[in-house]
């Protein structure tokens, strides 16, 4: 059966944000407990792993995954690359002598390529220091690709001014850090089953989708099932947010588990 497990919902700072004594922050209830955004996709006999932000070892060790087959980015932001430096775990996997280096396939625009040539420069260096990660950089843009033969749809969003890439599944797409959809993406959205969609607050904000605006694109791209992620502590705790929203839309919270 094809998952999509919610590695991490939170925001930027995660949930409890530093310093906060609010009542989501305070929460006892754990799915008030959020990591920086990243999902494990398990999608046709691949194991995909979406975003490496600062929380990626923690989610691995949590989730149990000892090698996916690719991670895919969606942006450069750190909270969706800031965790790439573990990525040297997966190098040595395959060979439990740690003598076989594979570097490790990473899926992203060219734009974020180079950011992640600045970011860890280290690890494209010509003279490389022994046990820096290796990476497998595959460029993709707007236009399908596959791993191992299965397809994978990417799905054109804005960020503000900066493109990011959502990703169809199949019957699930996911969709984060954006504020923005074009109407042609919409014609990728038809005959979901799960659709995945970024808040982070009620009302207006520069760069993400506000409650009220990603309630209307989920009911708009109309699938099964709706989850929300990329929730900040803005937002009421989760009890409270569940029983607030339409049926059929609900947020999710680390750790949960959805097939379709």
């Amino acid at each position: 059966m094809n998952s999509i497990t919610f590695l991490g919902t939170g925001t930027s700072q995660g949930v409890p944000m530093i310093g906060c004594r609010c009542p989501v922050c305070t929460s006892k209830d754990p799915r008030d407990k959020r990591l920086r955004t990243s999902a494990l996709v398990r999608y046709e006999g691949l194991e995909i792993v979406i975003d490496a932000g600062p929380d990626f070892r923690q989610q691995m060790l949590a989730a149990g995954i000892s090698r996916p087959d690719a991670i895919l980015l969606t942006h450069h932001h750190i909270d969706h690359v800031g965790g790439l430096d573990d990525v040297r775990a997966f190098n040595y996997s395959a060979d439990t002598s740690y003598k076989v280096c594979t570097p490790f396939p990473i899926y992203c625009e060219e734009n974020v390529q180079e950011a992640l040539h600045k970011m860890f420069y280290y690890a494209f260096a010509q003279k490389k220091y022994p046990g820096v990660p290796e990476y497998n950089l595959v460029t993709i843009d707007d236009n399908p690709f596959s791993i191992k033969g299965v397809e994978i749809v990417p799905i054109r969003v804005f960020h503000h001014v900066l493109p990011v890439l959502g990703f169809r599944f199949g019957k699930l797409a996911y969709v984060t850090d954006a504020n923005r959809i074009p109407d042609e993406e919409f014609e990728k959205l038809r005959g979901l089953d799960v659709f995945v969609i970024n808040t982070v607050r009620r009302g207006h904000h520069i760069s993400h989708f506000s409650l009220e605006e990603a309630v209307e694109v989920a009911q708009r791209v109309g699938a099964k099932r709706n989850f929300l992620t990329h929730l900040s502590h803005q937002l009421p705790c989760y009890t409270e947010l569940a029983a607030e929203l339409p049926a059929g839309i609900e947020p999710a919270f680390d750790g949960l588990e959805v097939e379709f």
